[in-house]
């Protein structure tokens, strides 16, 4: 099968750990072992997240005294891009010698005029305290929300169109390659009346950005991999329960918090409606075991009639 599998930046830096090269160097060895047994049979293509990293820079980027203004958004998602990627690109050679690994940067076309400009629910960098939050939310300007048990802050996370460079990665599917792209969701950027690309102060949500591109690559699955083992039925109440398989029309019917869960079941549910076999969110730890079946929560068409 041709499978495109979504990483979550949460595999790569998991919550309340420092954000520390070495740490998330070992994670991606991790996440390039566990997701090894994929390749012998299957064309893969891999997006991963970048929420806490672009975070991290952003800190970074306001902090630094030598800069008039911190980098934009779209500057700082390239930047992730070419950092994560340099270390799944170096994991997975170092997982599955012999086989040939590319990994690009992307482009994300998204709509000047989406609302999500001026709502703000995408969480990226590290977990604060109600009270730092606050802090941070008066001394710099930042949306912040609460997220499980701490406070993150929140940009605009706008809908993506299509990846730019679809046709390069197509070809480096094609060639034999496993292809790392659309880090971060991508790139944001829009185009101009005469055809030329823009960046734009937003970060695009992953997991839509992976459902986007395995329906221009044809893809047969997606895997959304997150750091929960399925998505959960009745979250937080006594009648709690993971949820098996699911067509996407049941589970569009369930509630799910717009920063966490909701991209990623909305992602998997776009995919299947526009074509796709099957979709599966759940762990990074067996990935084999979502294709079969045995884990996960698997969505499906809705059926005909």
């Amino acid at each position: 099968m041709r499978i495109l599998v979504a990483l979550g930046g949460n595999a790569l830096l998991r919550r309340h750990e420092r954000p520390d090269a070495a740490v998330q160097q070992a994670n991606a060895r991790r996440a390039a072992l566990a997701l090894a047994p994929l390749f012998a049979e299957h064309e893969v293509v891999i997006t991963h997240g970048n929420g806490p990293q672009v975070g991290v820079l952003a800190v970074q980027s306001a902090s630094d005294p030598h800069l008039s203004t911190p980098y934009p958004f779209d500057v700082l998602g390239a930047q992730t891009q070419g950092m994560i990627g340099y270390w799944l690109l170096q994991e997975l050679h170092n997982a599955v010698p012999g086989r040939r690994v590319a990994a690009i940067i992307n482009q994300t076309e998204v709509d000047p005029a989406d609302p999500a400009f001026t709502n703000p629910t995408k969480f990226i960098g590290e977990t604060y305290t109600h009270e730092e939050a606050l802090e941070l939310a008066t001394t710099r300007g930042w949306s912040v929300h609460p997220d499980g048990d701490g406070w993150r802050r929140v940009v605009g996370s706008p809908q993506p169109r299509e990846v730019v460079e679809t046709d390069l990665i197509r070809l480096l599917l094609d060639s034999g390659a496993i292809v790392v792209c659309a880090g971060g969701g991508g790139v944001p950027v829009v185009r101009d009346g005469a055809d030329r690309l823009h960046g734009v102060e937003a970060v695009v949500d992953k997991d839509l950005t992976g459902a986007v591109l395995a329906r221009a690559l044809d893809a047969d699955a997606l895997l959304v991999l997150t750091d929960v083992p399925a998505v959960l039925r009745d979250y937080g109440t006594p009648q709690q329960a993971e949820i098996g398989e699911i067509d996407a029309a049941s589970l569009r019917a369930m509630r799910f918090p717009a920063g966490s869960m909701g991209p990623k079941v909305e992602a998997a549910c776009r995919f299947v409606e526009g074509g796709g076999k099957f979709a599966v969110i759940g762990s990074l730890d067996d990935p084999i075991a979502l294709l079969d079946g045995r884990s996960g929560t698997r969505v499906t068409a809705p059926a005909l009639g």
